[in-house]
């Protein structure tokens, strides 16, 4: 009597939408997708205090293989200004048409590396942190957020010797001081917004981290660091567009807040119009659009 052997039929492999039922049923999601943007705020909020300590981190070791240390936070950007005062204000006489020169200067240099540093440090956020966003899942926005912050400790710390400054060359104190509070939220949420928008750029292309220190020594240039865009403005010669573009260009917009607040001769008909608004246009635009930017682009970090 002959045996029949049954073989079973073969198994068909899950089609797509299969996997994704049985996926979903399973309370299963794909690796590193993209959250929305209402739970991808409360991520990033969840891991503020990490954002903090990374940054004061970084702070902190910035300048630990220096022998001067924590000193160097000061001494760099007062070194920058000690040369600019030198070709500028002795060499090119700008000194000569701008009234309390060296608080003015100095303030200049200040907040420009502010957003200079914030800038250079988002470049690399990315790509110079593969590791880390390789290893733990975490909103990447945190790390050019957090780079941001540092950028905005270590300005505090120049703060302190720009004060001493003011005191030195005869600079009062004022209730005017006050109002760098909001001029430094605004220009730390510019700063913030730019830095994710060079992150994502950096992590696709790592050349841009090359290109950026022309594109910020050029920006410089133009944003009144060493001079008075306001006396420049009211040159009959120089077309309108150039002296609006001059007047609205957000880091220069920063910079005479600043100025305003805590140089008693530099007054408020040298300030662009709609100063203000400006301030917080830029601020709105960088901050909302650059974190919009980023986030869009969350899957990709770190791959390929």
């Amino acid at each position: 009597m002959s045996q029949v052997l049954h073989t079973p039929p073969p198994t068909r492999a899950p089609a797509g939408g299969d996997l994704a039922a049985l996926a979903a049923r399973h309370g299963l999601s794909v690796s590193g997708a993209r959250p929305s943007l209402p739970e991808y705020v409360r991520q990033l909020w969840a891991r503020r205090h990490f954002i903090g300590a990374f940054a004061t981190a970084k702070l902190t070791a910035q300048y630990s293989q220096a022998k001067l240390g924590q000193v160097w936070q000061v001494m760099t950007p007062l070194l920058n200004a000690a040369v600019y005062y030198f070709i500028f204000g002795v060499l090119l006489g700008t000194k000569s048409n701008v009234p309390d020169y060296v608080p003015f200067l100095v303030t200049g240099v200040f907040v420009w590396t502010f957003t200079q540093s914030s800038i250079m440090a988002g470049t690399r956020a990315i790509s110079g942190n593969l590791g880390l966003v390789r290893a733990l899942h975490f909103p990447r926005a945190a790390l050019p957020i957090s780079f941001a912050l540092q950028q905005l400790q270590q300005l505090l710390f120049s703060m302190c010797a720009l004060v001493v400054i003011l005191l030195c060359f005869g600079v009062p104190v004022a209730a005017s001081w006050l109002l760098a509070v909001p001029a430094l939220v605004l220009q730390f949420t510019f700063n913030a917004g730019v830095s994710m928008v060079v992150a994502r750029l950096g992590a696709r292309t790592p050349d841009i981290a090359q290109l950026m220190p022309f594109v910020l020594r050029t920006w410089m240039y133009v944003s009144g660091v060493m001079w008075s865009i306001d006396k420049i403005a009211k040159h009959d010669d120089l077309p309108h567009l150039v002296t609006v573009l001059l007047q609205i260009n957000p880091a220069a917009v920063y910079i005479d807040l600043m100025r305003f607040a805590l140089i008693d001769s530099f007054h408020a008909h040298q300030l662009p119009p709609h100063v203000w608004a400006a301030a917080a246009g830029w601020a709105l635009l960088a901050g909302v659009g650059g974190f919009i930017y980023f986030w869009k682009a969350e899957e990709t970090y770190g791959r390929g």
